[in-house]
């Protein structure tokens, strides 16, 4: 188990460092490739960092508990992802390329019209704040795992996958984290259709499996547990909500400058093939994995549904099988933390603070690789002093950074202007929003990003009607 481990995580490193080659001296070539990505890498990159080990840990636990009705947030997300990138992906990649730009945030603000530094700030502190959280729930499944299967203390794991990405994000960039979550696709396809077939056959085929699952009351249906409203009310905004959810991929930083860093606005629809191809495939293997775990392990009050997975490969697999299903966890897992800790540091010495971190001298990229290094060390701390699990910590992120972009990204897709203080203000809208709904735990598993969505929207409705002279720039 440990040596196929070891091996796997072995090849990304040598991956990762070989990038290191074709790297160039400026913040361009090591945010954004020097925009010279091809559409095969951007989107096996893309979708390895999308399905990050919160397909791995969280999806499989939440379809654990909630069984068929899961594959409602799966279908809503796929759907809403490919409709974001038939509207936004294009436009904010022409942006970047513009403007020079080399953060997500500083194609947001020249998109916008925004000269000064306001937005760009606040924006930045936001997102980085969600996008630690988000790469400490990384770090925590991949621990999770390695507790599992090799009874290694949380901290290890964790420091582990920290380490390992701050060793190839420093020599090569986002180049490295490209290369990487290139090998790492694969492994993750790997692991997850080996342990979907031997579990299909464990238990007898697919009649075998489903009538299992029929044992459980309430397994096969696709009524959520949880809705804001009974009946097909319900359903359907769990559905849009969930849509959203895959929509705000255009919130997510760590995903959208895989994009912005393509060789060819043409290659777009290449790219779309691959991620979305690769995408479903996975999903649907993980979503059914979740519901095979339901019947090898009893649901009790003690038992971890997050740790539905390794558990179950324990159970089912050899040794060495076990290895490749660990190392799979652990790919999805440094494969999202990677792009998110490339992010941070962008926010950091790009937008935060550009004169403290040398970004725009070209021939000198200390001060943005002690930015990345500052964003590991907060994203290990995070993950080791965390209390939640890896899906609400994952889901909460993505719904934070889902309101406080969206709204902004749809009113600029549909020729709406703004100044930089309602648009800050449409932020802290919607985020307040998305904390009080946490916080009190309205709305089951409604996609919290949903009614911030709704409230920044006519919050700008009420703005334009009554105060029109903040539509201007």
């Amino acid at each position: 188990m440990l040596i196929s481990f070891v091996i796997c995580l072995a090849l990304f490193l040598l991956v990762g460092l070989a990038s290191a080659r074709l790297r160039k001296h400026s913040a361009q070539d090591y945010y954004l490739a020097s925009h010279s990505v091809p559409p095969w890498l951007v989107g096996l990159s893309a979708v390895a960092t999308n399905n990050s080990g919160y397909m791995f840990i969280g999806v499989i636990g939440y379809t654990y508990a909630a069984g068929l009705s899961a594959s409602l947030l799966m279908i809503g997300w796929i759907l809403g992802d490919f409709l974001a990138s038939l509207w936004v992906h294009q436009r904010l990649r022409a942006q970047a390329l513009q403007q020079g730009e080399t953060s997500y945030i500083g194609a947001l603000a020249a998109w916008a019209g925004f000269s000064g530094r306001r937005f760009r700030v606040v924006a930045a502190l936001i997102a980085l704040m969600f996008l630690l959280s988000y790469a400490a729930a990384q770090l925590v499944a991949g621990s999770k795992a390695l507790q599992v299967l090799l009874g290694w203390p949380v901290w290890m794991g964790a420091a582990i996958g920290a380490v390992l990405v701050m060793l190839y994000c420093i020599a090569g960039g986002i180049r490295a984290s490209i290369w990487t979550d290139a090998a790492q696709s694969l492994v993750m396809m790997l692991a997850m259709g080996l342990m979907l077939f031997i579990a299909v056959q464990a238990m007898g085929g697919v009649s075998a499996s489903v009538a299992a699952m029929n044992e459980i009351p309430g397994f096969l249906s696709f009524s959520p547990a949880s809705v804001v409203l009974p009946g097909v009310a319900g359903v359907g905004i769990f559905f849009i909500g969930w849509l959203l959810a895959g929509f705000s991929v255009i919130a997510q930083p760590h995903i959208m400058v895989r994009f912005m860093a393509l060789d060819s606005g043409r290659g777009l629809v290449r790219t779309r093939l691959w991620y979305y191809g690769w995408f479903l495939v996975f999903y649907c293997m993980a979503t059914a994995v979740g519901m095979l775990a339901r019947i090898y392990l009893p649901e009790s009050a003690s038992f971890d549904a997050e740790l539905a997975l390794p558990q179950m490969a324990v159970e089912l697999l050899p040794p060495l099988l076990v290895g490749v299903v660990l190392a799979g966890i652990f790919a999805a897992t440094i494969s999202t933390a990677d792009s998110l800790l490339l992010s941070c540091s962008s926010f950091i010495s790009q937008d935060l603070a550009p004169r403290w971190f040398s970004s725009q001298r070209s021939n000198n990229i200390l001060g943005i690789k002690i930015a990345t290094l500052l964003s590991t060390c907060a994203a290990l701390a995070w993950a080791l002093l965390n209390q939640q699990s890896v899906f609400a910590l994952v889901v909460l992120s993505w719904a934070m950074l889902g309101a406080a972009f969206v709204p902004l990204i749809l009113l600029l897709c549909l020729g709406k202007h703004f100044t930089q203080t309602l648009a800050l203000w449409l932020m802290a809208l919607a985020c307040c929003a998305v904390l009080i709904l946490h916080r009190y735990g309205f709305g089951g598993d409604l996609y919290l990003g949903l009614p911030a969505l709704i409230i920044a929207l006519l919050a700008y409705g009420v703005s334009a009607r009554f105060f029109p002279a903040s539509k201007v720039q």
